[in-house]
């Protein structure tokens, strides 16, 4: 749920949405859970969805395949993910809402379909992530570029993992940006469309890494 937020989600406008990990506890803690919240993103991306996801994935792989296809040529999507990122105990979204509570219900779908799963899966109880998420809204094309290359810039800037690996982290939407992966999830030209090429995008990015790394390593300093 989106909670109790002075911001008002309005249909139409672009949004930084995150949240982390109660606790900042690990959300998710392997490739098959990361892989699972992408398929929970790619679903509830949708409205008037005909059931849940976790009864979604229990079809067999073939009928899985037939009524998502359905769903994507028939059903409105009630987002459009410009960008994302999964980190280990956090998640950022680059999102524009398209039809009115659009955020606040996908966000709530994601976030309550991936913590029953996590749950059942380790064995606990209790809330998954801290509190109601965040979200701020993106006014200016410049801090949609910028906010795009902070969300694609997090598994480096967090050293989890080497700036060489950062067009190989598969828990993003940088890959589909480089043209490297497509998986239907995200619009990307709202952002590359900016640029001249898909190359000086990813410049854009990579120049930005050391800088990034000291900014993180700033935050430790003052906050731990």
């Amino acid at each position: 749920m989106a909670g109790n937020r002075q911001i008002v989600l309005a249909t139409g406008e672009v949004y930084h949405v995150f949240n982390r990990g109660v606790e900042r506890r690990p959300i998710f803690t392997s490739k098959y859970e990361y892989q699972h919240a992408l398929d929970i993103i790619n679903f509830y991306r949708f409205t008037a969805l005909p059931m849940r996801f976790s009864k979604f994935k229990l079809l067999p792989k073939t009928d899985r395949y037939q009524l998502f296809s359905k769903i994507a040529s028939t059903h409105m999507p009630q987002v459009e993910i410009i960008a994302f990122c999964l980190m280990s105990n956090h998640f950022h979204f680059l999102i524009k809402q398209t039809c009115d509570n659009g955020i606040s219900n996908f966000v709530s779908r994601f976030c309550n379909s991936h913590s029953k799963y996590f749950n059942t899966r380790h064995n606990r109880v209790g809330h998954l992530f801290q509190g109601p998420f965040k979200a701020v809204r993106v006014e200016t094309e410049e801090q949609l570029v910028h906010l795009s290359r902070y969300i694609h810039l997090n598994p480096v800037s967090s050293f989890l993992t080497p700036r060489s690996g950062l067009d190989k982290y598969l828990w993003s939407s940088y890959l589909e940006y480089l043209g490297l992966k497509n998986n239907g999830i995200v619009n990307s030209q709202s952002v590359i469309s900016l640029f001249k090429s898909i190359e000086e995008y990813r410049s854009f990015v990579n120049d930005h890494i050391d800088y990034a790394q000291k900014l993180e390593r700033m935050k430790h300093l003052i906050f731990d």
